[in-house]
């Protein structure tokens, strides 16, 4: 995914966060544990059933992991 089709700022929801939408190849089983053990950064709860996180987290995870 290019960068520039990635929000800077603002809310994702998983389904832009994880391939094939989104910029992180892996499934939503080994998200959910990373964010668990802290590998991935931690959600915001926008209303009882709303997970989101913060746009320039995810980024700057891709970003980092495209610099290694």
């Amino acid at each position: 995914m290019h960068s520039t089709s990635f929000p800077k700022t603002g809310f994702v929801r998983i389904n832009q966060i994880l391939a094939p939408a989104g910029p992180i190849p892996i499934s939503k089983s080994s998200w959910w544990a990373g964010v668990k053990d802290g590998r991935f950064p931690q959600p915001v709860k926008l209303g009882p059933r709303t997970t989101a996180w913060r746009a320039e987290e995810i980024r700057a995870l891709y970003e980092q992991e495209d610099g290694e």
